[in-house]
Protein backbone atom coordinates (compact mmCIF):
# COMPACT_ATOMS: atom_id res chain seq x y z
CA UNK A 1 0.00 0.00 0.00
CA UNK A 2 1.72 3.29 -0.95
CA UNK A 3 1.80 6.41 2.04
CA UNK A 4 1.80 9.03 -0.17
CA UNK A 5 -1.04 11.57 0.76
CA UNK A 6 -2.28 13.38 -2.24
CA UNK A 7 -1.96 17.14 -2.33
CA UNK A 8 -5.63 18.40 -2.01
CA UNK A 9 -7.69 21.44 0.08
CA UNK A 10 -9.58 20.44 2.85
CA UNK A 11 -13.82 20.14 2.00
CA UNK A 12 -15.42 22.34 4.05
CA UNK A 13 -18.63 21.18 5.84
CA UNK A 14 -21.65 22.82 7.61
CA UNK A 15 -21.42 20.02 10.44
CA UNK A 16 -20.54 16.94 11.63
CA UNK A 17 -22.11 13.64 13.63
CA UNK A 18 -19.55 11.45 14.80
CA UNK A 19 -19.77 8.65 17.15
CA UNK A 20 -16.52 6.78 18.76
CA UNK A 21 -17.60 3.25 20.15
CA UNK A 22 -15.90 0.55 21.65
CA UNK A 23 -15.88 -1.78 25.11
CA UNK A 24 -16.25 0.11 28.28
CA UNK A 25 -12.64 0.02 28.75
CA UNK A 26 -11.61 1.14 25.19
CA UNK A 27 -11.80 4.82 26.30
CA UNK A 28 -14.57 6.17 24.05
CA UNK A 29 -15.41 8.58 26.83
CA UNK A 30 -12.44 10.01 27.00
CA UNK A 31 -11.81 9.89 23.45
CA UNK A 32 -15.35 11.33 22.97
CA UNK A 33 -14.52 14.39 25.53
CA UNK A 34 -11.13 15.48 24.55
CA UNK A 35 -12.64 15.89 20.76
CA UNK A 36 -15.41 17.86 22.38
CA UNK A 37 -12.92 20.32 24.18
CA UNK A 38 -10.88 20.94 21.13
CA UNK A 39 -13.82 21.62 18.82
CA UNK A 40 -15.26 24.04 21.02
CA UNK A 41 -11.69 25.55 21.83
CA UNK A 42 -11.70 25.66 18.27
CA UNK A 43 -14.75 27.78 18.24
CA UNK A 44 -17.36 25.19 16.57
CA UNK A 45 -20.50 24.73 18.10
CA UNK A 46 -21.16 21.14 19.68
CA UNK A 47 -23.33 18.89 21.11
CA UNK A 48 -22.77 15.26 22.88
CA UNK A 49 -23.80 12.62 24.24
CA UNK A 50 -22.49 9.52 26.10
CA UNK A 51 -23.75 6.25 26.38
CA UNK A 52 -22.72 3.63 28.60
CA UNK A 53 -23.79 -0.17 28.77
CA UNK A 54 -26.59 -1.13 31.95
CA UNK A 55 -24.14 -3.58 33.32
CA UNK A 56 -20.90 -2.41 35.77
CA UNK A 57 -18.44 -4.81 33.86
CA UNK A 58 -20.11 -6.37 31.10
CA UNK A 59 -18.27 -9.10 28.93
CA UNK A 60 -15.58 -7.90 26.66
CA UNK A 61 -16.39 -7.74 23.22
CA UNK A 62 -20.28 -8.60 24.02
CA UNK A 63 -23.13 -6.67 22.87
CA UNK A 64 -23.95 -5.40 25.79
CA UNK A 65 -21.04 -3.98 26.77
CA UNK A 66 -20.41 -1.44 24.42
CA UNK A 67 -20.01 2.00 25.30
CA UNK A 68 -20.32 5.06 22.88
CA UNK A 69 -19.69 8.63 22.61
CA UNK A 70 -21.29 10.69 19.97
CA UNK A 71 -20.54 14.46 19.31
CA UNK A 72 -22.29 16.96 16.57
CA UNK A 73 -19.99 19.97 15.69
CA UNK A 74 -20.57 22.71 13.68
CA UNK A 75 -20.41 26.13 12.27
CA UNK A 76 -23.66 26.43 12.94
CA UNK A 77 -26.44 26.43 15.68
CA UNK A 78 -26.48 22.82 17.01
CA UNK A 79 -28.87 21.70 19.14
CA UNK A 80 -28.88 18.28 19.32
CA UNK A 81 -26.02 15.41 19.80
CA UNK A 82 -27.26 14.62 16.17
CA UNK A 83 -29.09 11.33 14.96
CA UNK A 84 -27.74 10.29 11.45
CA UNK A 85 -23.31 9.50 11.57
CA UNK A 86 -20.85 11.10 9.04
CA UNK A 87 -18.70 9.38 10.17
CA UNK A 88 -18.13 5.97 13.21
CA UNK A 89 -14.96 4.92 15.01
CA UNK A 90 -15.66 1.13 16.10
CA UNK A 91 -12.43 -0.40 18.36
CA UNK A 92 -14.18 -3.99 18.15
CA UNK A 93 -16.99 -5.85 15.66
CA UNK A 94 -19.73 -5.68 18.71
CA UNK A 95 -19.10 -1.82 18.28
CA UNK A 96 -19.91 -2.07 14.60
CA UNK A 97 -22.96 -4.69 15.18
CA UNK A 98 -24.66 -2.15 17.53
CA UNK A 99 -23.98 1.12 15.74
CA UNK A 100 -24.25 0.29 11.87
CA UNK A 101 -27.13 1.12 11.39
CA UNK A 102 -27.29 4.69 12.60
CA UNK A 103 -24.60 4.85 9.93
CA UNK A 104 -25.52 7.42 6.37
CA UNK A 105 -25.16 5.59 3.73
CA UNK A 106 -21.78 6.19 1.68
CA UNK A 107 -19.96 7.17 4.71
CA UNK A 108 -17.28 6.71 6.79
CA UNK A 109 -16.37 3.77 9.62
CA UNK A 110 -12.98 3.39 10.86
CA UNK A 111 -12.08 -0.11 12.03
CA UNK A 112 -9.80 -1.39 14.24
CA UNK A 113 -8.74 -4.98 12.19
CA UNK A 114 -6.75 -6.42 15.24
CA UNK A 115 -10.21 -6.59 17.15
CA UNK A 116 -11.89 -8.38 14.56
CA UNK A 117 -10.77 -12.31 15.78
CA UNK A 118 -12.91 -15.55 15.43
CA UNK A 119 -13.38 -15.11 18.97
CA UNK A 120 -14.96 -11.40 18.72
CA UNK A 121 -17.04 -11.95 15.82
CA UNK A 122 -18.77 -14.86 17.99
CA UNK A 123 -19.40 -12.97 20.69
CA UNK A 124 -21.14 -10.06 18.23
CA UNK A 125 -22.87 -12.76 16.57
CA UNK A 126 -21.31 -12.30 13.17
CA UNK A 127 -21.77 -15.65 11.33
CA UNK A 128 -18.78 -14.19 8.67
CA UNK A 129 -16.63 -11.04 8.81
CA UNK A 130 -17.95 -7.84 7.83
CA UNK A 131 -14.61 -6.61 6.70
CA UNK A 132 -14.40 -9.74 3.85
CA UNK A 133 -18.32 -10.81 3.40
CA UNK A 134 -19.46 -7.44 1.03
CA UNK A 135 -21.65 -6.38 3.80
CA UNK A 136 -20.11 -2.98 4.12
CA UNK A 137 -20.09 -2.03 0.27
CA UNK A 138 -22.29 0.56 1.07
CA UNK A 139 -19.63 2.42 2.84
CA UNK A 140 -16.56 3.88 2.83
CA UNK A 141 -14.61 1.16 5.50
CA UNK A 142 -11.06 2.35 7.04
CA UNK A 143 -9.12 -0.92 7.80
CA UNK A 144 -6.82 -0.07 10.26
CA UNK A 145 -4.62 -2.21 12.90
CA UNK A 146 -4.63 0.11 15.76
CA UNK A 147 -3.67 -2.20 18.27
CA UNK A 148 -0.90 -3.45 16.38
CA UNK A 149 0.07 0.06 15.30
CA UNK A 150 -0.32 1.18 18.56
CA UNK A 151 2.61 -1.28 19.67
CA UNK A 152 4.97 -0.79 17.73
CA UNK A 153 4.86 3.09 18.69
CA UNK A 154 5.50 2.31 22.23
CA UNK A 155 7.68 -0.50 21.48
CA UNK A 156 10.84 1.62 22.33
CA UNK A 157 9.10 3.13 26.02
CA UNK A 158 10.18 1.02 28.48
CA UNK A 159 8.35 0.31 31.79
CA UNK A 160 5.00 -0.26 30.04
CA UNK A 161 2.85 -3.22 30.73
CA UNK A 162 1.03 -4.44 28.04
CA UNK A 163 -2.21 -3.82 29.24
CA UNK A 164 -0.87 0.05 29.42
CA UNK A 165 0.36 0.03 25.77
CA UNK A 166 -3.00 -1.83 24.31
CA UNK A 167 -5.30 0.76 26.22
CA UNK A 168 -3.67 3.67 24.02
CA UNK A 169 -5.19 2.33 20.97
CA UNK A 170 -8.22 5.18 21.45
CA UNK A 171 -5.45 8.21 21.24
CA UNK A 172 -4.40 6.04 17.74
CA UNK A 173 -8.43 6.61 16.89
CA UNK A 174 -8.46 10.11 18.17
CA UNK A 175 -5.41 11.21 16.18
CA UNK A 176 -6.91 9.56 12.91
CA UNK A 177 -9.81 11.72 13.62
CA UNK A 178 -7.93 15.41 14.57
CA UNK A 179 -6.17 14.90 11.33
CA UNK A 180 -9.56 14.12 9.26
CA UNK A 181 -11.57 17.30 10.68
CA UNK A 182 -8.44 19.32 10.75
CA UNK A 183 -8.37 19.50 14.86
CA UNK A 184 -4.99 20.99 16.63
CA UNK A 185 -3.91 18.06 18.96
CA UNK A 186 -2.18 20.46 21.53
CA UNK A 187 -5.13 20.79 23.38
CA UNK A 188 -5.24 17.23 24.33
CA UNK A 189 -1.18 17.14 24.74
CA UNK A 190 -1.61 19.79 27.40
CA UNK A 191 -4.42 17.53 28.94
CA UNK A 192 -2.01 14.14 28.98
CA UNK A 193 0.72 16.72 30.92
CA UNK A 194 -2.51 17.76 33.38
CA UNK A 195 -3.93 14.49 33.62
CA UNK A 196 -0.75 12.13 34.49
CA UNK A 197 1.62 14.61 36.08
CA UNK A 198 2.19 11.95 38.12
CA UNK A 199 2.76 9.03 35.76
CA UNK A 200 5.19 10.53 32.92
CA UNK A 201 5.31 7.47 31.10
CA UNK A 202 1.47 7.31 30.25
CA UNK A 203 1.45 10.73 29.16
CA UNK A 204 4.38 10.10 27.10
CA UNK A 205 2.96 7.03 25.18
CA UNK A 206 -0.42 8.62 25.12
CA UNK A 207 1.07 11.49 23.38
CA UNK A 208 3.14 9.16 21.40
CA UNK A 209 0.06 7.10 20.11
CA UNK A 210 -1.66 10.34 19.72
CA UNK A 211 0.50 11.75 17.14
CA UNK A 212 1.29 8.42 15.75
CA UNK A 213 -2.60 7.88 14.83
CA UNK A 214 -2.58 11.64 12.94
CA UNK A 215 0.47 11.30 11.27
CA UNK A 216 -0.62 7.73 9.88
CA UNK A 217 -3.75 9.32 8.87
CA UNK A 218 -2.43 11.91 6.63
CA UNK A 219 0.01 9.82 4.73
CA UNK A 220 -2.70 7.19 4.31
CA UNK A 221 -4.19 7.10 0.48
CA UNK A 222 -7.21 5.17 1.96
CA UNK A 223 -8.65 8.32 3.80
CA UNK A 224 -9.61 10.12 0.30
CA UNK A 225 -9.29 13.74 1.90
CA UNK A 226 -10.02 15.69 5.03
CA UNK A 227 -12.65 17.96 6.12
CA UNK A 228 -12.91 21.79 7.91
CA UNK A 229 -15.46 23.06 10.10
CA UNK A 230 -15.42 26.96 10.42
CA UNK A 231 -15.77 27.90 13.53
CA UNK A 232 -19.51 28.95 14.71
CA UNK A 233 -21.07 32.67 14.82
CA UNK A 234 -21.67 32.35 18.37
CA UNK A 235 -21.90 35.81 20.56
CA UNK A 236 -19.25 37.72 22.19
CA UNK A 237 -18.25 36.50 25.85
CA UNK A 238 -16.26 34.00 27.68
CA UNK A 239 -17.11 29.97 26.92
CA UNK A 240 -17.00 26.10 28.71
CA UNK A 241 -18.29 23.11 27.88
CA UNK A 242 -20.94 22.46 30.47
CA UNK A 243 -22.86 19.46 30.70
CA UNK A 244 -27.05 19.26 32.29
CA UNK A 245 -26.47 17.80 35.88
CA UNK A 246 -23.10 20.25 36.29
CA UNK A 247 -25.51 23.13 35.10
CA UNK A 248 -28.19 22.68 37.25
CA UNK A 249 -26.12 22.32 40.00
CA UNK A 250 -24.77 25.59 39.13
CA UNK A 251 -27.73 27.02 38.52
CA UNK A 252 -28.53 26.48 42.11
CA UNK A 253 -25.25 27.92 43.29
CA UNK A 254 -26.35 31.01 41.26
CA UNK A 255 -29.66 31.12 43.07
CA UNK A 256 -28.40 30.67 47.01
CA UNK A 257 -25.56 33.07 46.41
CA UNK A 258 -28.18 35.97 44.98
CA UNK A 259 -30.86 34.67 47.42
CA UNK A 260 -28.52 34.96 50.07
CA UNK A 261 -29.38 31.51 51.35
CA UNK A 262 -27.60 28.84 52.47
CA UNK A 263 -28.35 26.49 50.25
CA UNK A 264 -28.97 22.43 51.18
CA UNK A 265 -29.66 19.53 48.88
CA UNK A 266 -30.88 16.52 50.60
CA UNK A 267 -30.91 13.37 47.96
CA UNK A 268 -30.34 9.76 47.86
CA UNK A 269 -28.40 8.62 44.47
CA UNK A 270 -30.21 7.36 41.86
CA UNK A 271 -28.99 7.50 38.06
CA UNK A 272 -28.74 9.98 35.95
CA UNK A 273 -29.40 12.14 38.81
CA UNK A 274 -26.30 11.65 41.36
CA UNK A 275 -23.78 13.79 39.25
CA UNK A 276 -25.73 16.81 40.34
CA UNK A 277 -24.93 15.66 44.16
CA UNK A 278 -21.03 14.78 43.47
CA UNK A 279 -21.11 18.26 41.83
CA UNK A 280 -22.36 20.17 44.80
CA UNK A 281 -20.63 18.34 47.60
CA UNK A 282 -17.42 20.19 45.80
CA UNK A 283 -18.61 23.87 46.45
CA UNK A 284 -18.72 23.85 50.74
CA UNK A 285 -16.93 27.02 50.53
CA UNK A 286 -20.14 28.84 49.29
CA UNK A 287 -22.04 26.96 52.12
CA UNK A 288 -23.38 24.14 50.44
CA UNK A 289 -24.77 21.26 52.94
CA UNK A 290 -24.73 18.60 51.00
CA UNK A 291 -26.66 15.46 52.47
CA UNK A 292 -27.05 11.66 51.20
CA UNK A 293 -29.75 10.11 52.43
CA UNK A 294 -30.84 6.88 53.31
CA UNK A 295 -33.49 6.69 51.07
CA UNK A 296 -35.58 8.66 48.79
CA UNK A 297 -38.25 9.95 51.34
CA UNK A 298 -35.16 10.61 53.63
CA UNK A 299 -33.74 12.60 51.24
CA UNK A 300 -36.95 15.15 50.24
CA UNK A 301 -37.95 15.41 53.71
CA UNK A 302 -34.49 16.27 54.73
CA UNK A 303 -34.74 18.93 52.75
CA UNK A 304 -38.46 20.16 54.03
CA UNK A 305 -36.69 20.22 57.42
CA UNK A 306 -33.95 22.84 55.97
CA UNK A 307 -36.32 24.49 54.13
CA UNK A 308 -38.14 25.15 57.24
CA UNK A 309 -35.02 26.55 59.06
CA UNK A 310 -34.63 29.28 56.14
CA UNK A 311 -32.11 27.50 53.59
CA UNK A 312 -32.44 27.07 49.66
CA UNK A 313 -33.74 23.41 49.62
CA UNK A 314 -33.50 21.10 47.18
CA UNK A 315 -34.08 17.62 45.94
CA UNK A 316 -33.28 15.39 43.19
CA UNK A 317 -34.20 11.90 41.86
CA UNK A 318 -35.01 10.00 39.05
CA UNK A 319 -38.71 8.21 38.13
CA UNK A 320 -38.61 6.04 40.80
CA UNK A 321 -37.43 8.22 43.24
CA UNK A 322 -40.04 10.36 42.31
CA UNK A 323 -42.93 8.21 43.00
CA UNK A 324 -41.82 7.84 46.40
CA UNK A 325 -41.37 11.46 47.06
CA UNK A 326 -45.39 12.17 46.07
CA UNK A 327 -46.52 12.57 49.97
CA UNK A 328 -43.41 14.90 51.07
CA UNK A 329 -43.83 16.81 48.25
CA UNK A 330 -47.82 17.47 49.25
CA UNK A 331 -46.49 17.89 52.68
CA UNK A 332 -43.76 21.03 51.30
CA UNK A 333 -46.54 22.28 49.63
CA UNK A 334 -49.78 21.99 52.24
CA UNK A 335 -46.79 24.04 54.61
CA UNK A 336 -46.47 26.88 52.07
CA UNK A 337 -42.82 25.68 52.05
CA UNK A 338 -40.33 26.71 49.22
CA UNK A 339 -38.54 23.23 48.08
CA UNK A 340 -37.27 22.46 44.36
CA UNK A 341 -37.60 18.88 43.44
CA UNK A 342 -35.36 17.78 40.19
CA UNK A 343 -36.55 15.15 38.17
CA UNK A 344 -33.67 13.51 35.59
CA UNK A 345 -36.25 11.21 33.23
CA UNK A 346 -34.35 7.97 32.51
CA UNK A 347 -36.34 4.61 31.04
CA UNK A 348 -39.28 2.25 31.97
CA UNK A 349 -41.87 2.36 34.49
CA UNK A 350 -40.77 0.61 37.79
CA UNK A 351 -37.12 0.39 38.71
CA UNK A 352 -36.68 0.56 34.79
CA UNK A 353 -33.29 1.32 32.85
CA UNK A 354 -30.76 3.48 34.76
CA UNK A 355 -28.90 4.45 31.50
CA UNK A 356 -31.13 4.69 29.50
CA UNK A 357 -33.60 8.27 28.57
CA UNK A 358 -37.45 8.80 28.04
CA UNK A 359 -39.29 11.76 28.89
CA UNK A 360 -42.59 10.18 30.68
CA UNK A 361 -42.67 11.80 33.92
CA UNK A 362 -44.57 14.57 33.05
CA UNK A 363 -48.01 13.55 33.93
CA UNK A 364 -46.42 12.26 37.49
CA UNK A 365 -44.80 15.79 37.82
CA UNK A 366 -48.47 17.13 37.52
CA UNK A 367 -50.89 14.91 39.19
CA UNK A 368 -48.70 11.87 41.03
CA UNK A 369 -50.15 13.04 44.31
CA UNK A 370 -53.12 12.21 46.51
CA UNK A 371 -55.70 14.88 47.18
CA UNK A 372 -55.51 18.90 45.81
CA UNK A 373 -51.37 19.02 45.36
CA UNK A 374 -50.82 21.31 43.03
CA UNK A 375 -47.33 22.72 42.15
CA UNK A 376 -45.15 24.49 39.26
CA UNK A 377 -43.40 21.94 36.92
CA UNK A 378 -40.73 23.45 34.57
CA UNK A 379 -38.63 21.38 32.21
CA UNK A 380 -34.95 22.18 30.49
CA UNK A 381 -34.59 21.65 27.11
CA UNK A 382 -30.77 21.82 26.82
CA UNK A 383 -27.52 21.07 28.89
CA UNK A 384 -26.90 24.34 29.09
CA UNK A 385 -30.08 25.37 29.46
CA UNK A 386 -30.18 23.05 32.83
CA UNK A 387 -28.55 26.75 34.91
CA UNK A 388 -31.29 28.82 33.42
CA UNK A 389 -34.15 27.04 34.51
CA UNK A 390 -32.75 25.70 37.82
CA UNK A 391 -31.90 29.67 38.44
CA UNK A 392 -35.69 29.85 37.62
CA UNK A 393 -36.62 27.34 39.54
CA UNK A 394 -35.46 28.62 42.89
CA UNK A 395 -36.30 32.26 42.35
CA UNK A 396 -40.11 30.91 41.79
CA UNK A 397 -40.05 28.47 44.57
CA UNK A 398 -38.81 31.27 47.23
CA UNK A 399 -40.98 34.05 45.26
CA UNK A 400 -44.28 31.88 45.54
CA UNK A 401 -43.42 29.76 48.84
CA UNK A 402 -44.36 26.39 47.02
CA UNK A 403 -42.66 23.19 45.95
CA UNK A 404 -41.43 24.03 42.11
CA UNK A 405 -40.56 20.59 40.19
CA UNK A 406 -37.77 21.10 37.42
CA UNK A 407 -37.69 18.42 34.87
CA UNK A 408 -34.81 17.37 32.46
CA UNK A 409 -33.64 14.04 31.33
CA UNK A 410 -30.89 11.26 30.53
CA UNK A 411 -29.32 12.95 27.79
CA UNK A 412 -30.00 16.37 28.86
CA UNK A 413 -28.23 15.46 32.02
CA UNK A 414 -25.17 13.67 30.50
CA UNK A 415 -24.91 15.74 27.03
CA UNK A 416 -22.76 18.84 27.31
CA UNK A 417 -22.46 22.23 24.73
CA UNK A 418 -20.65 25.47 25.26
CA UNK A 419 -22.15 27.27 27.47
CA UNK A 420 -21.70 31.44 27.63
CA UNK A 421 -20.68 31.88 31.55
CA UNK A 422 -22.75 34.15 33.48
CA UNK A 423 -22.32 37.12 36.31
CA UNK A 424 -23.73 36.54 39.21
CA UNK A 425 -24.99 40.55 39.13
CA UNK A 426 -27.15 40.17 35.75
CA UNK A 427 -29.42 37.47 36.99
CA UNK A 428 -32.47 38.34 37.65
CA UNK A 429 -33.51 38.66 41.54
Amino acid sequence: MTTTKKNHQPEALEAVVIRFVGDSGDGMQLTGTQFTDTSAMFGNDVATFPNYPAEIRAPQGSLYGVSGFQVHIGSVEISTPGEDLDLLVCMNPAALKTNLSALKAGHTIIVDTDSFTKKNLEKALYASNPLEDGSLNNYRVIEVAMTSLTKEALKDIDGLDNKSITRSKNMFALGMVYWMYDRDMNHTLEFFDKKFKNKPLIAEANAKVLKTGYYFAETLELIPNSYTISPSKMPKGRYRIINGNQATAWGFLAAAEKSGLELFLGSYPITPASDILHELVKHKHFGVKAFQAEDEIAGITSSIGASFTGDLAITTTSGPGLALKGEAVGLAMILELPLVIVDVQRGGPSTGLPTKTEQSDLLQALYGRNGESPLIVIAASTPADCFDWAYEAARLTLEHMTPVLLLTDGYIANGSEPWKIKSINDMPP
